[in-house]
């Protein structure tokens, strides 16, 4: 477990100060029932989620809310964390149980909440900046080609695009 634990951290470029909190975030329940990465995925997705708001708040200043949080949900959602946790190779870290079943459309769930979990650990290990700074570089093309779809008063259809962001 240690070596995966290097190799995570070197893949992340983050030193955790408490190395079980980080082991704890890549344990799925399906491996201890008891300990395990829920919690942590809960705090992460919080984080994430703050991270985006006053992200998104800081770059489109003049936005309606609702487009806002159209982009929101585009940067959040299941979907994107999965490709930023494959992105990671976050499945050769993560231990799952006997009650597991294998790949299946539950992979993905347990793949993108695993992500979450690395997020809350991050979070509690290292502080605000280093998790924020993380997130935007690991979601950084996708904070870059987001595009929300709008229909305006006259129902035509506009295309909105993030600005560039760099972190």
């Amino acid at each position: 477990m240690t070596d995966l634990l290097n190799k995570l951290e070197l893949k992340i470029n983050i030193k955790f100060k408490d190395r079980k909190l980080m082991a704890r975030s890549l344990i799925h329940k399906s491996h201890n029932n008891e300990v395990n990465n829920e919690k942590l995925e809960f705090l992460g997705d919080r984080v994430l989620g703050l991270v985006f708001a006053k992200t998104l708040l800081k770059i489109y200043p003049n936005d309606k809310e609702g487009t806002i949080d159209k982009k929101f949900a585009n940067l959040v959602n299941r979907k994107t964390c999965l490709l930023v946790a494959k992105k990671l190779e976050l499945k050769k870290f993560i231990t799952t149980g006997g009650s597991y079943k294998g790949p299946s459309r539950s992979d993905d769930k347990i793949i993108s909440d695993g992500l979450e979990a690395l997020l809350g650990a991050i979070f509690i290990d290292q502080g605000m900046n280093i998790v924020e700074k993380f997130i935007l570089k690991s979601w950084g093309e996708f904070l870059e080609k987001s595009v929300v779809m709008l229909i305006d008063a006259k129902t035509q259809l506009q295309e909105y695009s993030l600005k560039k962001f760099k972190t």
